[in-house]
């Protein structure tokens, strides 16, 4: 599956460790394969084909840690100001 597809799954509030889960159509012919299947449930939800912007998880993760950091590095210089006044 592409990036955007994992991340379509992820706004769906689907675990993108188990989509593999989903992956039976070759026993059940009537369930579309999973990539096909978020698409078409995204579209329904969201309205649009696909997000705005796509990243990897590899990215988003990356983004979230620089984001704590830069959150505890403006929590540790406003404290001792705190402190002293």
């Amino acid at each position: 599956m592409s990036h955007a597809q994992v991340q379509m799954a992820r706004e769906l509030g689907m675990n993108p460790a188990k989509l593999g889960k989903l992956d039976n159509h070759k026993q059940e012919p009537w369930k579309a394969p999973p990539p096909r299947f978020i698409e078409e449930l995204y579209l329904r939800q969201f309205g649009k084909a696909a997000p705005d912007v796509v990243m990897s998880i590899e990215d988003r993760i990356r983004l979230a840690y620089e984001k704590k950091q830069a959150r505890r590095a403006a929590r540790q210089q406003s404290s001792p100001e705190d402190a002293i006044s």
